[in-house]
């Protein structure tokens, strides 16, 4: 596995925010393999372990932080991605 890159502190709000909401959220991410996924889940919690910081979704998947490109059109520069807000048909 790479080594852990932490995140935008900005970012990192966002997430929390979700996670304190559990709203839905549309999650664009990267598999280590380079294999960009995407789906409509809501954060339940934001947890560190052993350095590396995740998220656990409502279905129970777990995703490393550093795997994320965006939440919601926000990437993980903390700048609004506006291809992800078309994804969702906004």
């Amino acid at each position: 596995m790479l080594a852990y890159r932490p995140i935008n502190c900005e970012f990192h709000d966002v997430l929390e925010a979700c996670a304190t909401l559990r709203r839905v959220a549309h999650i664009e991410s990267v598999l280590p393999d380079g294999t960009r996924q995407s789906r409509h889940a809501a954060i339940t919690d934001i947890f560190s372990k052993g350095g590396v910081e995740y998220l656990t979704l409502g279905d129970g998947e777990t995703i490393r932080l550093d795997l994320l490109v965006s939440v919601d059109g926000c990437g993980v520069d903390g700048r609004a991605h506006p291809g992800d807000a078309l994804a969702r048909g906004q």
